[in-house]
């Protein structure tokens, strides 16, 4: 029995070619027009078939290591990167960072059929629920999705959050790591968006308390006809940003996707560099992080004008950013705020009246502002124990004694009896009645 060769598609259309030209039915021009090939090129497979048979149309690279091929030094190499230092990358992150590292430079592709083969990769998608689409905003600024995500990013074990901000139609991300989701890691990372790429005209958000509320309105609110705002909200408002809230995670599944590549990259990024504190990771992502995602990962949008307003100066920035409350004046013009007491000093012209409205400010930077009648007020804070302290009389004054009950002498008329039969008394009516006599009147 023969040897077996194995022919591909395009040899075996070749195959019938050249059988059908060794009959006489056709001629070469004939088969280098049908089957694509140059009337030169068609010539040599025709000298190699009458001299080798089928053997000689099976293409000659075949079992062969490529020309171009990656080495198995080079593959054995990345293999053990991949087993240790990157151990856990995927394909892409991993062929990136052999790169940078100067191991070599291949293929993501060519890495992943590697890792396949070594078991150090195996990915299966699982399909969700089908939802609607969305298309992509035309314009870069006109929405930007908000949201955080706790995560281990330093393998500690604990779970900060990274607050994320991504550009709906450029896919342009900004993150910054923070303790917990709260108002003030919300308004740290729009003044850092703000500041690089100016104030956009909507967020789209989730529904926690920190960006929007469902409780009902206060009376001052029915009055002024407000809806209920948190105070990131009324920051929001300040700028002209209009906040969307989203019905679902899938709603913003920009975010939620960005999300994903920082929990992928970051970490791995955070443990080559050696970074371990909040602080750190944050330098990072200013400098270079984000910047090489929107560099991969960003795309140009539909409509190239950008719909951000320019960024208002830094001190009027910090004058937005603050949280607020009110608070009475005292009739010693003292306010108490957070457990704190305040003394109005100035200015003395508009000094406000007790129980006038003051609004305590108090800024990212940790300091206190009051406001009166959109005027700035001057203060000293002072201490519980001192205000109490000045409240108290400096010297014990005497003590005054109770006054007694006079008594009369034994002379005074009080001390007399006023008996009928008494001498004054008899008198006093023989007056009484020569007095009321006729005819002696004036």
């Amino acid at each position: 029995m023969g040897d077996v060769v194995a022919l591909s598609a395009k040899e075996r259309e070749l195959l019938a070619e050249m059988e059908a030209v060794g009959r006489g039915v056709g001629s070469l021009a004939e088969v280098a027009r049908r089957v694509g090939m140059s009337y030169r090129q068609v010539k040599r497979v025709w000298r190699r078939y009458r001299a080798e048979g089928v053997r000689g149309l099976v293409h000659r690279g075949r079992g062969r290591r490529s020309n171009r091929g990656i080495g198995e030094e080079v593959r054995e190499r990345c293999l053990e990167e991949c087993r240790g230092r990157l151990l856990g990358y995927g394909p892409t992150l991993a062929a990136e960072k052999l790169a940078l590292l100067g191991v070599a430079s291949v293929d993501h592709e060519t890495l992943r059929r590697w890792m396949v083969a070594e078991g150090l990769w195996s990915r299966h998608r699982k399909r969700k629920p089908h939802r609607q689409w969305r298309e992509r905003k035309a314009h870069f600024g006109e929405l930007v999705q908000l949201d955080g995500s706790f995560f281990d990013w330093f393998g500690r074990g604990d779970q900060p959050c990274l607050m994320n901000m991504v550009d709906d139609a450029t896919g342009r991300t900004l993150g910054r790591i923070y303790g917990e989701e709260t108002t003030e890691a919300a308004m740290r990372v729009l003044w850092a968006w703000i500041e690089r790429y100016g104030v956009p005209r909507a967020l789209y958000t989730d529904w926690k308390n920190v960006y929007l509320t469902t409780r009902a309105p206060t009376v001052e609110e029915q009055l002024a006809d407000v809806r209920p705002r948190t105070v990131f909200g009324r920051v929001c408002e300040r700028l002209g940003i209009e906040i969307i809230g989203a019905s679902s995670p899938q709603a913003k599944g920009r975010v939620e996707r960005s999300n994903g590549v920082y929990q992928d990259r970051l970490p791995k990024e955070l443990q080559l560099q050696g970074v371990t504190t909040i602080e750190e990771a944050n330098r990072l992502l200013a400098e270079s992080f984000c910047a090489h995602l929107n560099g991969k990962f960003a795309i140009e949008p539909r409509d190239g004008e950008d719909w951000h307003r320019a960024a208002p100066a830094a001190a009027e920035l910090a004058r937005i950013f603050v949280t607020e409350e009110t608070r009475a004046v005292q009739n010693d013009w003292t306010i108490r705020w957070d457990n704190r007491y305040f003394q109005i000093s100035g200015p003395k012209e508009r000094l406000p009246r007790p129980k006038a409205k003051v609004i305590v400010q108090r800024r990212l930077d940790g300091s206190v502002h009051l406001l009166h009648c959109d005027r700035e007020l001057e203060y000293r804070e002072i201490h519980p124990e001192a205000r109490l302290a000045s409240r108290e009389p400096q010297t014990k004054a005497t003590p005054i004694r109770p006054r007694q009950k006079p008594l009369p002498p034994p002379t005074h008329p009080w001390q007399r009896s006023f008996s009928p039969r008494s001498p004054l008394i008899a008198e006093r009516r023989k007056a009484n009645a020569e007095a009321a006599r006729p005819g002696q009147t004036g």
